[in-house]
């Protein structure tokens, strides 16, 4: 008896301290994981004529620059009125920097800096928006092309995306051209036409424009990730996460081949049957969940600013990896950060009720986490559907997943600080820009490529974002020209070098 009894405290023993132990290395981990964010002090806040820089984004909305991927001149009198409004409304700007039409409808401004030494950077925005979903634009509070201005927001397709970009730089360029400022280094502004089919026409010609003048910027900043607030559970503090990687596009389109007939004697494989089957093996069988490379880093950046047990689980991806990957894949935008995500878009197939077609065919489009590729995607195509009757092939828009911008880069570090000065009450991080961005076709020129839009956004906001009642406030827009202001400065004013120098001590 006294055997088992002793056999039965000697492993409760071995549990307590095994328990003892995980609880103690748990803890040190917290401990350990440190605050990542760096002490700076807030700048006072510029002077900005609000409600005139709110009712020039306004009347920039009424154009509507909507893309098309199929018809490109189909927006040319909107762009056109947009750039004629352009220049009408920022004549410093336009006397202090040398302007150029790209591929037609697109636009490169250049702000020649004091000191040719001194490595260019490169703003970026585009004009052209998405139209609205068709039916939808009576659910609008505000029409959705009126660029109306009321209850202390501008209302209208193109305020948030990408219009409030666009004009938020051009007034703190205006605002600075009128004060004198000359930037010591060159700032080219660029901004497509095109971004929102791809930006093959706008983005990638500029780009390689420049890359033909032998241009290499220090940086490139564009639209993408926001002040989230809110939205990261276990944080009480908006998070303003900087995207230092994008996700690749690769659209595959699938046929299926089989011989047409008659549908009183089909055979047991149609081509509608064979590519129902693979699209169901394709939603059923996705990439893997993967935390690595951005992702992991921005766990690993918010971890030291968590409250309770979310701190726990993210100081400790070690043991909690798998916990947090499966919380992940229960939303779609969280579970986009994690995986390359596989979305079915188009189905075409038959024209006649009693006749089988000879062909259907699908698309399918994947969006890259870095580390997979076109290849590697479509070698798990054709490995999950397993039939050899359906051919795959490629989209000429795909692109793999741009190179990752380091954290420890000088350019990184200039936006870490700035967005801390403009808005000291975020935690920054870096994180993964799920969307596409114009920025993708720049990175031969650049080894640092950054996505930041100054925009604090709920989530609620985010329902507004390509959908209905699109909106910016007042009060956030006139924060955006101000850290566009903060940014040249940081960057491109006299003092940069120094700064820099500073930092690196």
């Amino acid at each position: 008896m006294r055997r088992p009894l002793r056999l039965i405290r000697n492993t409760a023993l071995v549990i307590v301290v095994a328990v003892a132990i995980l609880a103690g290395v748990l803890l040190f981990n917290v401990i350990a994981h440190t605050s990542r964010q760096i002490q700076v002090a807030a700048v006072p806040r510029v002077q900005v004529d609000e409600q005139d820089a709110a009712a020039r984004l306004g009347e920039a909305i009424r154009f509507q620059t909507i893309s098309n991927f199929l018809n490109p001149d189909s927006g040319a009198e909107a762009l056109r009125g947009l750039q004629a409004h352009i220049v009408k409304s920022f004549p410093a700007f336009h006397a202090a920097a040398k302007r150029e039409i790209v591929a037609t409808y697109s636009l490169l401004y250049t702000w020649e800096g004091s000191d040719p030494k001194a490595a260019p950077i490169a703003l970026l925005a585009h004009q052209d928006v998405v139209p609205v979903s068709p039916g939808t634009a009576k659910d609008w509070q505000q029409r959705p092309f009126d660029g109306v201005v009321a209850d202390g927001f501008i209302w209208g397709r193109g305020s948030w995306d990408d219009k409030g970009n666009l004009y938020s730089m051009l007034e703190a360029a205006e605002q600075m051209a009128k004060q004198g400022f000359r930037p010591k280094r060159t700032i080219y502004f660029a901004f497509g036409h095109d971004e929102e089919v791809g930006g093959t026409r706008g983005a990638k010609a500029i780009a390689a424009l420049l890359a033909s003048r032998g241009v290499r910027l220090e940086f490139v900043l564009d639209e993408g990730l926001l002040i989230t607030d809110g939205i990261v559970k276990g944080l009480d503090r908006p998070a303003a996460l900087i995207g230092v990687a994008e996700k690749g596009y690769a659209t595959l389109v699938l046929t299926a081949h089989a011989t047409p007939g008659h549908s009183s004697m089909p055979p047991r494989d149609t081509a509608i049957g064979m590519m129902s089957a693979a699209l169901a093996r394709l939603e059923d069988n996705r990439l893997p969940t993967q935390a690595r490379g951005a992702v992991s880093e921005m766990f690993a950046t918010l971890a030291p600013e968590m409250k309770g047990f979310n701190r726990v689980v993210l100081s400790n991806l070690w043991l909690f990896k798998p916990l947090l990957l499966r919380e992940f894949e229960k939303t779609g935008p969280t579970e986009a950060t994690i995986r390359t995500t596989t979305a079915l878009t188009i189905f075409n197939a038959g024209d006649k009720d009693n006749v089988l077609p000879g062909n259907a065919a699908a698309t399918v489009n994947f969006r890259l986490i870095p580390g997979d590729t076109q290849a590697s995607v479509t070698d798990h195509v054709r490995r999950t559907i397993g039939n050899d009757r359906i051919t795959i092939e490629p989209f000429a828009g795909n692109i793999d997943p741009p190179a990752v911008t380091a954290t420890s880069s000088g350019p990184y570090r200039a936006l870490n600080r700035t967005i801390r000065e403009i808005f000291p009450d975020t935690v920054v991080a870096p994180g993964l820009m799920v969307a596409g961005t114009d920025s993708r076709h720049y990175t031969e020129i650049s080894d640092n490529v950054l996505r930041f839009t100054p925009v604090r956004a709920n989530a609620d906001d985010l329902k507004r974002f390509h959908g209905t009642n699109e909106r910016l406030s007042i009060e956030g827009y006139a924060d955006m020209i101000r850290f566009y202001r903060r940014l040249i400065e940081n960057t491109a004013g006299s003092f940069v070098i120094a700064r820099s120098e500073a930092t690196k001590q």
